[in-house]
């Protein structure tokens, strides 16, 4: 049986948390190289929880900018053979059933995607999506943007900072990995959605 409380509760819209590790800031030359998804559910309890995770690690499409400011930064090494990633299409084509299978159980009519500075990652796939030439799963420009809710419940924007101020445990250590970023993006959405149901 369809459990049809997250598709009431964000408007025939299934919330999808994303993170992707980049090769920089631009989503028309730079690579894509790490993407984690997780979706969503509603407890017994009428809680927003975490269900199941998607991630994968990404080559570098053919003629893709590697900023190594960026890589400095996420500590990512593209070509390494240990990392076992997947070209950009079939990384994308991996993730997008992943989506629609949850929006198909869900019985919404799109994926939403919930991400920290959620454009960001929104314009990414959306240049990954042309370049493969695939249906994209996600709402053209509608996004749940973890940054701007953290400032409005907490006063922090920063991912770190505004989970700290939720009460979330934030290792620096671990952070800029697609997993760990979306695991505690999840876990600052559910908290806000379920700081409101409680209202």
């Amino acid at each position: 049986m369809t459990d049809k409380r997250i598709k009431k509760r964000f408007d025939g819209l299934l919330p999808i948390v994303l993170d992707l590790e980049t090769g920089g800031v631009n989503y028309q030359t730079d690579a894509l190289l790490e993407v984690a998804a997780i979706s969503l559910q509603f407890n017994k309890d009428n809680q927003l929880e975490r269900k199941d995770l998607f991630a994968c690690h990404i080559m570098p499409f053919e003629g893709a900018n590697l900023d190594p400011a960026a890589l400095e930064i996420n500590r990512i090494d593209p070509y390494h053979p240990f990392r076992f990633a997947l070209e950009e299409k079939e990384a994308l084509e991996q993730l997008f059933e992943f989506i629609n299978k949850e929006i198909k159980s869900t019985g919404c009519r799109r994926a939403v995607l919930v991400g920290h500075n959620a454009h960001f990652d929104l314009y990414f796939i959306q240049a990954a999506v042309k370049r493969c030439k695939i249906k994209n799963p996600f709402h053209s420009f509608t996004c749940f943007d973890t940054a701007t809710l953290g400032g409005l419940f907490y006063q922090k924007t920063v991912l770190a900072r505004a989970a700290q101020a939720a009460g979330i445990p934030f290792n620096r250590d671990e952070a800029h990995s697609a997993i760990y970023d979306a695991e505690i993006t999840t876990m600052l959405f559910c908290k806000i959605v379920n700081q409101l149901s409680k209202k």
